[in-house]
């Protein structure tokens, strides 16, 4: 069907559309509840296929702008939402002034002539920093919609392009974009009181059953390399750790337009602190600060020492060494380049030295890692490496979004991550070859912190996965 052609289609189909939306309210309702929770409130945010605009009003934005070919359509939203902004556009002709955080397309790609000519249009108006949330329909759902329509379910549609997700992936990468991230949902459309909540919330996210999803959503970003230099703040949780303090400084290779090192004490029993007021005084030439934690855990630990950072990318060293130091500057690399925003270090891709990690603790972060990928729709491997570099920018924006989570990680790995994972950043892991401490003990209790991780993950994946 031509573009003239799609255009009287939805045209003629305008005045009717707020009647199969409340006829088909449970699926709308449903989708609308996914676009909110992958896009924060409050920010500038434009759709494609802008419809009649409820879409675009549910996810709350403090600029909205919607476009569409369809006239009709646009003066129906005009009307509706006065407060958000409609012009009669085409997706594969973008022509705004602006840039935007987020850019929707709600099944939009099915209907479009060339879906290429779309994501090269999106570059003029997505930043470095704009996220593309996509949603579409799975191509094993076509005779199910079509008999919809025959029998009265769903509203008469001209022949659709049915994408899977692979292809939509393979055609905007073409044009420069990634995937960040991606999830299945809805596998009951329609609303029976009990049974569709269970089918919609838990049911589809089991392995195997989640291919028979309804709908794909997809999460990209620009891809586009930089070499920007920043400043660095490395912070150093420290517990018991008197003898690695000194080489923590002087195993850190210099990077970055300055570095800055923040060690922060736990109640320590071995003179932990005094070592730190030493080397601080020791090595005047380096910017070292010597904090001590207000309360406990290393989670505690690393937000206060955040607070107090001033470098553009914060790091996470554990003072027990293990992640050697030398290590750090591939972080900072891949992190200004542009490879990911949430670098997270990985322990389990080349053979670690004899003591390195009990049996025990690597099936349990084997486990994590397998778990952590089905939550957050991203590949990690290693979830409890202590080494994590992100800029500082991002990290304010998981403040400012920690109240969906709450206080509720003590250790600050599952903090980080899941707010990552929140704002859609990109998470890329950094293998490094695990070491012997050689001072002190570790502070792991296998069992109890197990427990505990587990706790946290079930409370998580309410909060990510089953919603």
């Amino acid at each position: 069907m031509s573009n003239d052609s799609m255009k009287d289609y939805f045209d003629s189909i305008a005045e009717s559309r707020p009647k199969w939306r409340k006829r088909n309210q449970y699926y709308n309702t449903l989708l609308e509840k996914y676009f909110r929770f992958l896009v924060p409130e409050g920010l500038k945010i434009l759709e494609l296929g802008s419809g009649t605009g409820e879409l675009l009003n549910a996810v709350k934005p403090s600029k909205g702008v919607g476009i569409d070919y369809s006239e009709k359509m646009v003066q129906i939203a005009s009307e509706k939402f006065k407060d958000l902004e409609f012009y009669k556009q085409d997706a594969e002709n973008i022509k705004l002034s602006d840039t935007f955080d987020y850019i929707l397309l709600s099944d939009l790609l099915s209907s479009v002539q060339d879906v290429q000519k779309v994501f090269k249009s999106l570059k003029s108006v997505a930043n470095d920093n704009t996220r593309i949330i996509i949603s579409n329909y799975s191509f094993l759902w076509e005779p199910v919609l079509k008999l919809g329509e025959r029998i009265g379910l769903k509203q008469r549609q001209p022949l659709m392009n049915w994408l899977s997700a692979k292809d939509i992936e393979n055609i905007f990468s073409l044009e420069g974009f990634e995937l960040i991230k991606s999830e299945r949902k809805i596998l009951f459309p329609k609303k029976i009181p009990l049974l569709s909540a269970f089918l919609n919330s838990f049911v589809i996210n089991l392995p195997f059953i989640r291919n028979l999803s309804l709908v794909n959503l997809l999460v990209v970003r620009k891809r586009q390399e930089t070499k920007e230099e920043h400043s660095v703040t490395i912070v150093v949780p420290a517990r018991n750790e008197k003898g690695n303090i000194e080489n923590a400084v002087l195993r850190t290779p210099e990077f970055g337009t300055f570095q800055e090192f923040i060690f922060i004490e736990g109640g320590s029993k071995d003179g932990t602190y005094e070592e730190i007021l030493r080397v601080q005084e020791k090595y005047k030439d380096k910017i070292i600060k010597a904090m001590k934690q207000s309360e406990k855990g290393k989670g505690n630990a690393v937000r206060e020492a955040f607070a107090a950072a001033t470098g553009d990318v914060l790091m996470i060293l554990d003072a027990d060494l293990t992640m050697p130091p030398e290590d750090l500057p591939k972080y900072y690399e891949a992190l200004i380049s542009n490879k990911g925003e949430f670098i997270n270090g990985c322990r389990l891709v080349y053979p670690m030295e004899g003591q390195a990690m009990r049996f025990l603790n690597l099936i349990a972060n084997k486990f994590f890692g397998l778990l952590f990928t089905f939550l957050l729709g991203q590949n990690l491997k290693d979830t409890l490496c202590g080494t994590k570099v992100l800029y500082k920018k991002d990290y304010e924006h998981i403040i400012s979004n920690r109240k969906y989570f709450g206080d509720f990680d003590p250790f600050g790995d599952f903090d980080l991550l899941f707010g990552a994972s929140k704002l859609n950043l990109k998470i890329v892991e950094m293998p490094i070859r695990y070491k012997d401490r050689q001072y002190g003990e570790t502070q792991i209790k296998r069992f109890s912190h197990g427990w505990l991780l587990i706790k946290m993950s079930l409370f998580a994946a309410k909060k990510m996965k089953f919603i």
